[in-house]
């Protein structure tokens, strides 16, 4: 099972590695691993919650997240998305870009970092609302109940999310205009760039969120029409067959998970650079690090571990929101990528160990939890 799902990152850790030696010998093949493994640590929750989104697709659309969606998650977002960064920021043409991320790779780094304002703008707007509207919506199972409680019936009040995202974005934008005029900094005149960019996130998200919500409500409906025929399949001992994600429905969830994915890797990109500003070890590093979040993703989709596990999606989203608030943060001031990979390591840590205490307490009751109280007590929250 488990080389069935990992194979595919395992044969391109090995070709990464060896293309790595080839291209900059040893020092490159240790750049390469290092990146790698910050790819995977960054981007755990990601491979959380896109599991908990790929589990309602058809097998048809799984593959197609596994092999077009890899497709653009290698090769657009960590090998053509830093060239992109540079073409736009420095007005120049795509062929100019690559030209400079391969023959003037400081001054390519340059133009990148001058650009991360408003890239962790768009990024942090797109995460923070989903983090929100997860924290938003009253739940069944509750992990940090006395916090989840009353957000949930806060979640009541319309567009909440979308009034604190976008005073978010303002404080964000107006304290980095000020700070940076303050100091004197080149960015004086980009809060303006910092807050269209988090509104182009923002608007991002509800366009495609919204997409997918409206088709998953009439799969939903569907589902409801069936249920009547699954039921009476079920009478006369035909097995049911739960029904996924298909058409346009599934269509608009990969155009979200894609978009999802796109905003999880800025932090990834952009922490890259403080290991290399190669552009070729960047896109094999990312690259298989990106391979193993897929990977795991469908593991955790194939082994029902979400199901199982039912706080990992908590710990997921909780971590979300850090890395958004990261993101936002590092417009202005600068953070370890450490403690970035570490807060969604920990989060999602805590989250599965209370699963397994949860787990726990009610194999020791002898049957399952029979209400929110009951869950939270035997998570030991």
């Amino acid at each position: 099972m488990v080389l069935k799902t990992f194979g595919w990152s395992f044969a391109v850790t090995a070709l990464g590695l060896v293309a790595a030696v080839f291209y900059g010998g040893w020092t490159a093949f240790g750049v390469v691993a290092i990146l790698s493994v910050l790819e995977i640590s960054l981007s755990f929750d990601n491979a959380v919650v896109n599991a908990g989104i790929l589990k309602k697709m058809n097998a048809f659309w799984q593959k197609i997240f596994l092999t077009i969606g890899i497709l653009i998650a290698v090769f657009g977002m960590r090998l053509v998305f830093p060239v992109v960064i540079v073409a736009v920021s420095a007005q120049l043409g795509p062929i100019e870009a690559v030209d400079l991320a391969l023959t003037d790779k400081d001054r390519y780094q340059e133009l990148v970092t001058d650009a991360h304002p408003s890239i962790a703008a768009f990024g942090g707007m797109f995460l923070l609302m989903i983090f929100l509207d997860f924290i938003f919506e009253d739940r069944d199972i509750k992990w940090l109940g006395w916090l989840e409680r009353p957000l949930a019936k806060l979640g009541k009040i319309d567009m909440l999310s979308v009034c604190i995202a976008l005073i978010v974005l303002l404080i964000s934008s107006i304290t980095f205009g000020a700070h940076a005029h303050q100091h004197g900094g080149t960015h004086a005149d980009k809060a303006e760039t910092v807050l269209l960019s988090g509104i182009a996130g923002l608007i991002t998200y509800m366009i495609v969120g919204g997409l997918s919500g409206f088709f998953e409500d009439k799969l939903e409906e569907e589902e409801e029409r069936e249920h009547e025929a699954e039921e009476k399949a079920a009478r006369e001992g035909k097995p049911k067959s739960a029904v996924k994600l298909a058409g346009k429905a599934a269509f608009f969830m990969f155009l979200y998970l894609e978009v999802l994915d796109a905003s999880f890797s800025f932090d990834g990109v952009i922490g890259a650079f403080a290991i290399t500003n190669d552009i070729v070890l960047m896109a094999l590093g990312l690259g298989i690090g990106a391979m193993y979040v897929r990977s795991l993703t469908v593991y955790l989709v194939r082994q029902g571990t979400l199901d199982e596990y039912v706080y990992l999606e908590h710990g997921a989203h909780y971590a979300i929101g850090a890395l958004a608030a990261i993101l936002l943060v590092t417009i202005q001031y600068e953070i370890n990528e450490i403690i970035t990979g570490m807060i969604g390591v920990v989060l999602i840590g805590a989250s599965f160990w209370s699963s397994v205490r949860r787990n726990r307490a009610i194999a020791a009751a002898g049957g399952e939890a029979g209400s929110d109280e009951k869950t939270e007590v035997s998570s030991g929250v």
